[in-house]
């Protein structure tokens, strides 16, 4: 039998043989964080999403019935304050009584220091700081804290983190509703497989066009850069999406002409004038790439498709 084939067929059989017992309420925040969710609920529950597809994280106004989904969350997973800052506040008061599963300090996951700069030196993905995270059970002291306020919180990108959550997601969730264990289990490890194979459709995408330079919108894919191994040589924005000053753009413009970059990405959640100004005078193609995976369909199947829709994108441009 295929062995991607083989956890599926696990979880659909557990599946079959155990009854829906009283399945937690769950609430989440990003589509992707959602996809994760759906996969080890499978037909047992359906998670929440509190952030709307095709908004921005880093600043948005909850509809009223994405507040009762935290309101009635038995758990709540998220990535971090660092994504969404306006949204620990928010949990605190909706969901007080909810477990609260910050994603990015899962023990095991793989974090990266947020960076400044308009542009990235190729040693510095060679040199950039991996932390692991001490888990839950580690003292916050002031270092811990100022540690998790530098991260790059799009830890998402990192399909190493992805299946890490995976098991978080469904310890949880046994913890919550034991007798489907063994179901929330099963699907964790079908969800694996699933971006095992996802990881090696991306490696196949982007062989012919390594080495080549492209320019992101925001800094939101350095762990897909480091993941991959294929860095970008510079972001227009900072990793929250904050607007650029003219000497930033300026930076870009000079890297764009002088570096041969032969790709600046655009993203759907943001005004693409940014791009415009930057691409203007070079020969550089724009290409629309997309973290949040805004035009796929919200279920478990979308975590896998976005890495993929990834790499399509980026091969495409550069």
């Amino acid at each position: 039998m295929n062995k991607t084939v083989l956890p599926v067929a696990l979880a659909s059989l557990i599946t079959a043989t155990i009854g829906h017992a009283d399945v937690p309420a769950v609430a989440v925040d990003i589509a992707p964080v959602h996809s994760l969710v759906a996969q080890v609920m499978g037909t047992l529950g359906k998670p929440e999403l509190v952030v709307s597809p095709g908004a921005s994280p880093h600043g948005y106004s909850m509809r009223p019935s994405e507040a009762r989904s935290l309101e009635n969350a038995d758990i709540v997973f998220w990535v971090s304050s660092g994504l969404t800052p306006w949204l620990a506040d928010t949990i605190d008061t909706l969901a007080r009584d909810a477990v609260q599963v910050e994603l990015v300090k899962v023990l095991g996951s793989t974090t990266l220091i947020k960076r400044d700069s308009a542009l990235f030196e190729a040693d510095e993905h060679e040199e950039d700081e991996h932390e692991k995270d001490e888990g839950e059970g580690e003292e916050h002291t002031e270092d811990t804290e100022s540690q998790h306020s530098n991260t790059d919180p799009h830890a998402w990108l990192d399909p190493s983190n992805a299946m890490i959550w995976l098991d978080s997601i469904a310890d949880e969730l046994s913890k919550a509703d034991p007798e489907n264990a063994a179901v929330y289990s099963a699907n964790a490890m079908s969800g694996k497989a699933a971006i095992t194979a996802a990881k090696k459709d991306v490696e196949a995408s982007l062989a012919p066009v390594r080495g080549r330079h492209f320019i992101v919108f925001h800094d939101a894919y350095h762990y897909f850069e480091d993941a991959f191994d294929f860095p970008a040589s510079g972001a227009i924005s900072l990793g929250d999406a904050t607007s650029p000053g003219v000497a930033r753009i300026q930076q870009i413009q000079d890297r764009v002409a002088e570096a041969n970059v032969t790709c600046v990405l655009t993203e759907p959640q943001f005004n693409p004038s940014l791009v415009e100004t930057v691409l203007e005078g070079t020969e550089a193609r724009s290409s629309e790439i997309d973290p949040l995976g805004t035009y796929i369909e919200t279920g478990p199947d979308l975590y896998p498709q976005l890495l993929r829709k990834l790499a399509t994108a980026l091969a495409g441009c550069v």
